[in-house]
């Protein structure tokens, strides 16, 4: 799999749906990229813990491009902080990213899951 279509993004709200969804993903040898249905909006999550693996460091670097030039589609002030600039945080093993909607979220998620499922952005996660 190296794509995932918005309407096909898993949606979560309980600790027991995250877990399906994270034993799914690693019963398929796949990255997780869902969104979790929150108080306060909607998340963005993705992982590769679970594979042992993490995002190269420029494959990072170019996934927090990507993520800020989907953001400023997006109607709503660009601030200095670049945690606040993506709307979360992006990191090698694994991201939250927050969205005022479902839709929104399911679209960014599915941009992620471009970067996220391509296995020749991964190495193996140091220890």
């Amino acid at each position: 799999m190296d794509s995932l279509a918005p309407d096909h993004v898993p949606l979560y709200e309980t600790a027991a749906e995250q877990r399906r969804v994270w034993e799914r993903c690693a019963e398929r040898g796949l990255p997780v990229v869902a969104v979790r249905d929150a108080a306060r909006g909607y998340v963005v999550r993705y992982d590769l813990q679970h594979l042992g693996r993490e995002l190269k460091p420029d494959v990072l670097q170019r996934l927090r491009d990507r993520v800020h030039a989907f953001r400023r589609q997006e109607p709503r002030v660009d601030v200095a902080s670049q945690v606040e600039r993506i709307g979360g945080e992006v990191g090698p093993v694994s991201g939250d990213l927050h969205a005022p909607s479902e839709a929104i979220a399911r679209d960014l998620a599915s941009h992620v899951a471009a970067t996220v499922f391509d296995r020749s952005n991964w190495r193996y996660e140091p220890r």
